[in-house]
């Protein structure tokens, strides 16, 4: 393994209340440069609410808990923006954090952990797994929320099967691949004074599992499924495509829009047309640049044209992105709409209006 990968996926109608503040990524590695270990974060603001968003990959091996907490507390401490006008990654409202975090289970041989796996006696293994030993100690670590490892321990296997190592090693099993949540802690009252009321923000654990069908790796993946609720801190985009305003005239579409008054504008923002089920911010079928084609302006309204020569007549469904070039990111979605066939425009009325005889 020579690097860490992290992506986000996001229902549309969820875009513009999603903004990219930051990436970054720490490298653990070899001298602290290699990029096999360490962690790499997105930071973002959902809905108006900063969340956090690390994968890891700490170092391996039995003896090696110490520099996997070592480590730990780096990625903890680097993920942190002192020039930028972001709050300390533990001011976020959500941390979520996972990856092949490497903790192993102590003390136990090797033929008691796989007789309890064999009878599914998770629970005898708890108490001398590495991480769960290490929450009880580190009051940092400790506020991080985990789910019951309910599933086998999902390292380490032979390839292409769901046999434990059976090589000369023969590695005892461990719960390597872990997913962490952290919630932001609110001020407690003194005496006289009361409790600050939190914004309302829940995160609820619908699963946690591992996934035994996989065998590509000597790892099994795991997942964790979530339910967050959220009460918007920000209910409205900083851009309102009006599809309601849509005109075509032959193969210009006319686009109407409004931004709000503190929206940082740039003449390279752009407007994307899609199709509806697109996957990327690149599948646009057409665009323009705002400065570009502009034909109206006001205070409240901005009208700009988008060229559909291109784009065959269809009875899909399109959308409209407007993609912010200072802020990276899509802050205004149209509804659904289709385009007009190009013939509608072309007839003649008063010749279709003529009886025929």
């Amino acid at each position: 393994m020579q690097g860490l990968l992290l992506l986000i996926f996001a229902k549309y109608q969820h875009l513009p209340f999603i903004q990219i503040l930051s990436t970054k990524s720490t490298p653990t590695g070899l001298f602290g440069y290699w990029g096999n270990k360490g962690g790499v974060n997105i930071f973002l603001k959902l809905y108006g609410y900063y969340v956090s968003i690390i994968n890891c990959h700490l170092p391996p091996h039995m003896a090696n808990n110490d520099q996997r907490l070592e480590h730990f507390d780096r990625i903890l401490e680097m993920q942190n923006f002192e020039a930028q006008d972001i709050p300390n990654i533990l001011d976020h409202d959500l941390i979520l954090w996972f990856g092949d975090m490497n903790f192993r289970i102590e003390d136990f041989g090797l033929h008691f952990v796989r007789e309890s796996i064999k009878n599914q006696f998770y629970s005898d293994l708890w108490e001398k797994d590495q991480l769960s030993i290490a929450k009880r100690h580190d009051l940092l670590l400790r506020e991080f929320q985990e789910g019951p490892l309910l599933f086998p321990p999902t390292y380490k296997f032979d390839k292409n099967s769901n046999t434990y190592d059976t090589s000369e090693k023969k590695r005892k099993p461990a719960w390597t691949d872990r997913i962490l949540w952290r919630l932001k802690r609110q001020p407690q009252g003194g005496f006289h004074t009361p409790r600050l009321s939190a914004p309302h923000f829940s995160l609820f654990l619908r699963s946690y599992v591992s996934h035994m069908m996989y065998s590509i790796s000597d790892h099994k993946p795991v997942t964790a499924t979530f339910e967050l609720e959220l009460k918007p801190l920000v209910s409205a985009p900083l851009i309102t495509l009006l599809p309601e305003g849509l005109c075509t005239m032959e193969n210009d579409l006319l686009i109407s829009y409004f931004l709000t008054t503190d929206f940082p504008s740039s003449p390279w923002d752009w407007i994307g047309l899609y199709k509806v089920g697109l996957r990327h911010i690149n599948d646009y079928v057409s665009y323009v640049w705002v400065g570009d084609n502009q034909v109206s302006f006001s205070d409240e309204l901005i009208q700009v044209y988008i060229n559909i020569s291109d784009i065959p007549e269809t009875e899909e469904q399109f959308l409209l992105f407007y993609y912010s070039n200072n802020l990276h990111s899509v802050v205004g979605i149209s509804k659904p709409f289709k385009i007009q066939p190009r013939s509608f425009f072309q007839e003649d009325p008063l010749d279709a209006a003529q009886p025929q005889i």
